[in-house]
């Protein structure tokens, strides 16, 4: 009994390194991509005609794009905004932490590197942020709890 637990925390101590070695790989090539990112960053005017979330194939991306998608991300959503650029409607993919703020049917002045929209800012006037989530029923309880004990200053 003794030697089957002890072989079991052995692989769950192989398995933790394995995945922090993973994870410190991983985050060196997302620091490399952001860095890639900043370096073609570009301020453009556009005109926002719609956004979606759609599956890329769907989205109307060059085959460029789709040819460099790893396999596994191809059926998967992305935030996916289309805009007009001067002359000329392009389909962008959109950064999914500012999806939600960009207005449709509305002149927008963004940062893009590529196709990949970074940062949006309005020309006239300030964007409408997102709406809050509504808390659920669980979290508005634990909160009540909280102010109730004192651990959470009242509002």
């Amino acid at each position: 009994m003794a030697k089957v637990i002890i072989i079991i925390l052995i692989i769950l101590v192989a398995l933790l390194v394995v995945l922090y070695f993973v994870g410190k790989k991983m985050q060196k090539k997302q620091a490399e991509q952001e860095a890639q990112i900043e370096a073609a960053k570009q301020t453009v005017t556009m005109l926002i005609i719609d956004k979606k979330k759609l599956k890329l194939k769907d989205a109307g991306l060059p085959a460029a794009v789709l040819e460099q998608t790893p396999k596994y991300m191809r059926r998967a959503k992305f935030p996916i905004v289309k805009a007009k650029i001067g002359p000329q409607i392009m389909s962008l993919i959109c950064d999914a932490a500012i999806f939600d703020t960009i207005p449709v049917k509305k002149e927008v002045k963004a940062t893009v590197s590529g196709i990949y929209i970074t940062d949006v800012r309005g020309i006239r006037g300030k964007l409408n942020t997102a709406p809050a989530k509504k808390k659920g029923k669980f979290r508005s309880w634990v909160d009540k709890l909280q102010e109730k004990a004192g651990a959470k200053p009242l509002k």
